[in-house]
This record gives structure tokens, C-alpha cells and sequence, in this order.
């Protein structure tokens, strides 16, 4: 089974942290723009985010039991406690919105682009019409 939240942020800071934070610029799709943009606020360092979740502990509560990944068969288990993670690493106001370039697509089937243009309305953000999540 895979890691939880708490688990992949804190393999990321270590990995962060082995690196020259000067040079250092995030990218994340989906739950990884959710983590990407925690570790931006948290290192004050430059992100490009696509398709982010902003509130994916809401999105959780309807996934909650195993998952099994179509490409590898691996199953997943979401847990309240990867929900309570998730929350925990919510940012709920970016101190550097400058820090952050955020591409959305409004035909996105699984996150609402609306979320993310208002969460990052002081960012570079870019919204193609149509489109999807993948």
C-alpha cells in the first residue's frame, strides 16, 4: 500500500532539503500542485502548478476504502487520517503569489478551475477553455 500524505511531503523535504534551494522550482499536476504549493510557501520557491487540487481533503471523503492503480495494480487505501493530513497541509493564504504560475483548463472533469483561479487570483494564472484532468 502506498504512503500517505504526510509520508510523500515528508520524503519530498528531505529531497528539498539535499538541494540548493536557490535553484530549487517545483512543478505538480493535481494532488502534486497540492503538495507543490505547501512546499513553495514552506521553501519560498518558485512553482508551476497544473490542474491543482486546492481543497482535496473534500474530494477524499467520497474516496474513502482501497483503490486499485489501473497501470500497476498496486491498492490504495484512503484513511480519514490521509484526509486529516491533507488538511493539514492546507495553505489557506499564499504569502508569495508571486511564487506561483498555475495552468487550468475549464473542462477539467475532476477539479473545478474555479477553485484554483480564485485561490491563486494574485498569481500568473493561465485558464484554457475546455479540456480535462489528464
Amino acid at each position: 500500500m502506498g504512503s500517505g500524505p504526510a509520508e510523500t511531503v515528508e520524503q519530498l523535504e528531505k529531497l528539498i532539503q539535499s538541494l540548493n534551494s536557490k535553484e530549487l522550482m517545483l512543478m505538480g499536476s493535481s494532488l502534486g500542485g497540492y503538495y507543490a504549493t505547501y512546499l513553495s510557501e514552506k521553501y519560498n520557491c518558485p512553482a508551476a502548478l497544473i490542474n491543482p487540487a486546492v481543497i482535496p481533503f473534500e474530494l477524499w471523503e467520497s474516496h474513502l476504502g482501497e483503490h486499485k492503480n489501473y497501470y500497476s495494480d498496486e491498492i490504495h487505501v484512503v484513511t480519514h487520517q490521509h484526509i486529516d493530513e491533507l488538511r493539514d497541509l492546507e495553505v489557506k493564504k499564499l504569502s508569495n503569489p508571486d511564487n506561483f504560475l498555475i495552468l487550468v483548463q475549464t473542462g477539467d472533469d475532476t477539479l473545478d478551475y474555479r477553485d484554483a483561479a480564485e485561490k491563486f487570483s494574485y498569481s500568473l494564472c493561465w485558464i484554457r477553455e475546455n479540456g480535462n484532468h489528464s
